[in-house]
């Protein structure tokens, strides 16, 4: 059996580091996503949507990982646009009228076929209620600026400030959504030493 790391092997997407701002050109990788809107902190939906995307995810991982091609890889890390109709309104302290999408990168061979019958699978073994809204879709988001915060999510307004400084300093402009790439699991981890990629893509 083939072991893959699919992280490692696009680590200049999936590592990130603290002190560094780096500028990164992103192709079109394939996704499991959701949209929604309201608080994540306290909207249901936001909480379905994630459980839809882990289950789908790691059922593929294990269909991939028995079937012909037995490849054994580690699911992709969890992932979120963040937006608002009007960007000038997009602010920590009003998350109820922000929008969402959450995501989680699939390896070239988890094919639209496979996650079909993945999400089958997924369906029969919990109630998900936000599965029919999962969608597989190839997702392009050029060139962009990303940086590596660590500590709550709630602390993350300086890191931020100084990722669209980095970013009118190079002459650039903002474009496309806030993203954010949560390199590990809230419900295991020390607020204090959580680690978030955060990705602002320019033109």
């Amino acid at each position: 059996m083939e072991k893959v790391d699919p992280k490692k092997q696009l680590k200049h997407l999936y590592g990130a580091s603290v002190r560094t701002i780096a500028l990164v050109e992103v192709p079109a990788l394939n996704f499991l996503m959701i949209d929604g809107e309201g608080d994540p902190n306290t909207t249901q939906a936001f909480t379905d949507a994630v459980e839809a995307l882990y289950s789908v995810s790691y059922t593929a991982k294990f269909m991939v990982k028995k079937g012909p091609l037995a490849i054994d890889y580690g699911v992709l890390p969890l992932e979120s646009l963040w937006w608002t109709d009007d960007m000038a309104q997009f602010s920590p302290n009003n998350k109820g009228i922000w929008k969402w999408t959450v995501l989680i990168m699939q390896p070239q061979w988890v094919t639209a076929d496979l996650v079909h019958d993945a999400r089958q699978q997924a369906a029969k073994k919990k109630a998900l209620p936000l599965l029919p809204d999962l969608r597989f879709e190839s997702f392009e988001e050029g060139k962009a600026a990303q940086v590596l915060h660590i500590g709550p999510y709630a602390d993350e307004a300086p890191t931020i400030e100084r990722l669209h400084q980095f970013i009118a300093d190079q002459g650039l402009e903002r474009c496309g959504k806030h993203h954010e790439i949560y390199l590990n699991d809230p419900r295991r981890t020390d607020p204090a030493k959580l680690k978030t990629i955060i990705r602002q893509p320019v033109q």
